[in-house]
Order: C-alpha cells, then sequence, then structure tokens
C-alpha cells in the first residue's frame, strides 16, 4: 500500500540550498535565519555537489581562529559525499533509511539535480494522513 507513494508527491520543492562560492558567515545566516541544521549545496547548473552543517560551519570558525585567517567559503568546508533519495522511491524506502542512518532530512534527486528534501516530518505527515482519511494527501 505505501510502496505506490513516491518520494516526489510530498517532498519538499523549496528547499534552501546554499552555492559553493557562498561566504562561511552568509551561509550560517543562512541556517540560522532559516532555523535548519544543514543545507545541501548545488552548482550553477542546479547539481547537487555537497551539504553544509553546522559542524562543517564549527570546523571553518575554529580552523580560521586557529590558523588567524579567513573562513573561507561553503566549497572549502562542505561535505562533498552526500546522502540522497531519488524522486522515484516508494515512501518505505525512505522509512528505512530514516530509521538505519538516522538522518531528519534527505535531498531528493533526479539525474544528479536537486530537486527537493523530505523529512521525517514529511513522513510522519503522510503515513498520518494516510491512517485518517484511508489514502494519502498532499
Amino acid at each position: 500500500m505505501f510502496r505506490s507513494i513516491k518520494v516526489r508527491d510530498y517532498m519538499n520543492r523549496e528547499a534552501v540550498t546554499l552555492s559553493p562560492e557562498t561566504h562561511l558567515f552568509q551561509a550560517i545566516d543562512i541556517l540560522l535565519t532559516n532555523r535548519l541544521c544543514s543545507a545541501p549545496v548545488v552548482d550553477a547548473s542546479g547539481s547537487l555537489v555537497g551539504v553544509l552543517s553546522e559542524s562543517d560551519c564549527l570546523r571553518g570558525i575554529l580552523s580560521g581562529a586557529y590558523f588567524e585567517e579567513s573562513c573561507g567559503t561553503v566549497r572549502s568546508l562542505m561535505s562533498e559525499v552526500v546522502e540522497t533519495i531519488d524522486a522515484d522511491a516508494d515512501i518505505l524506502k525512505v522509512a528505512e533509511h530514516f530509521v538505519t542512518h538516522r538522518r531528519r532530512r534527505l535531498p531528493v534527486t533526479e539525474q544528479g539535480r536537486l530537486v527537493g528534501q523530505i523529512s521525517r516530518r514529511d513522513l510522519l505527515r503522510v503515513l498520518k494522513n494516510y491512517n485518517d482519511h484511508g489514502a494519502p494527501r498532499r
């Protein structure tokens, strides 16, 4: 029953993203303003190239303070290995990933391009709607 529900139907298409060229403190401001603990990093073509986390930001600040230099850009601090989920994956695959890897959200991709994000909260909303109404609603 849940295998017919696809990630693309419930993902957030308005993901807050960062550019690799964004200065660290500008990126921190974006994270704080949007109450995020991390954000996907996309290049000019929309391809997902990394993710910047709070820990990456702290590492950059500490490194900059220690070596008395500029903290740099997102590119120099982001994690380039990013766990993603395909837009056509079913909701159960996302649930398994969240339980196994203890992530809060996953970038959603199609052919390497970021098309949105899905969170544990999005998933819970789908499952609750299904329970309440017999079929998921957006």
